[in-house]
């Protein structure tokens, strides 16, 4: 992670971003979906902030855009200070490669590498010494507590070992920025809890992390919300050192505001959790 970030700096600056799919000058016509409309807000270093909306909201989205996989039709995303909706060819390549991280709902291993060579893999492209390479992939695996399945393939371990595999990959390259689209999306309940809790220690031991989702319980885990509704910012929700029970159920007090419903088996679930750790 880059010194200026650890001191607290703003990673993300979303300047007013719109993203309209169609016929461009046509905002107004039938045929043109105004997807996002005119959105603007900032991550800080060492954030953990979740992007949250019904489906259809915008949310995915506005993470294709930070991702530089689609590009806003007007506005700004600023990362680590470069305007990434300026990057093109090789110098995208490059920021794509050492400033972002990547973890999908799918894990996209690779199904002929071991989750060592997957992981390994990100370092090597990246050009990093070969000396240095052992040594990171078993922090990032003790980190994510997957060093028992680095030998194994992926057709070998669970779903959820697999995702935590595949956040290991993410986090290996020290990117400024890690960005998780529905990363427990297909997963079980004890599997997506395991996840998140390493996702959060991550983001306790340094990472910056942008998580899309539609899931309240997975939202609990975040330091901070941002609500997005038919394209426009909704609002946001800070943690601010509450229980999670408690940030959990103010997530879904917002949610339902906008036309969403809450799990009552996730509540008690989290409930459960808090009991279990004040016992």
């Amino acid at each position: 992670m880059d010194a200026r970030d650890r001191n607290g700096s703003t990673v993300v600056e979303v300047r007013a971003v719109s993203k309209r799919y169609g016929i461009e000058g046509r905002k107004h016509d039938a045929s043109v979906t105004q997807a996002l409309d005119r959105v603007s807000f900032a991550v800080c270093a060492g954030e953990f902030t979740g992007i949250m909306g019904p489906s259809g909201s915008g949310k995915s989205t506005l993470l294709n855009c930070l991702a530089t996989i689609d590009a806003p039709s007007s506005g700004q995303i600023v990362i680590g200070g470069r305007d990434v909706t300026q990057l093109a060819g090789k110098e995208l390549a490059k920021f794509r490669r050492e400033d972002l991280g990547f973890i999908f709902q799918d894990s996209n291993l690779l199904d002929t590498l071991t989750a060592y060579e997957n992981i390994a893999l990100a370092l090597t492209i990246q050009k990093t010494p070969t000396r240095e390479i052992d040594g990171r992939v078993q922090e990032a695996a003790r980190q994510l507590g997957i060093v028992d399945v680095l030998q194994k393939y992926p057709y070998q371990m669970s779903g959820g070992q697999k995702q935590r595999v595949a956040a290991a990959r993410a986090t290996v390259t020290r990117p400024r920025l890690v960005l998780a689209d529905e990363p427990t999306g297909a997963l079980d309940s004890k599997s997506a809890r395991q996840l998140l809790e390493s996702l959060e220690y991550l983001n306790e031991t340094g990472s910056t992390i942008l998580m899309v989702t539609h899931d309240s319980f997975s939202a609990s885990y975040c330091n901070r919300i941002v609500f997005i509704k038919d394209g426009a910012l909704y609002g946001e929700l800070r943690r601010s050192g509450a229980d999670r029970g408690v940030f959990y159920r103010k997530i879904v007090d917002i949610v339902s505001s906008m036309g969403g419903a809450g799990d009552e088996a996730q509540e008690a679930a989290v409930a459960g959790e808090g009991a279990r750790h004040a016992g």
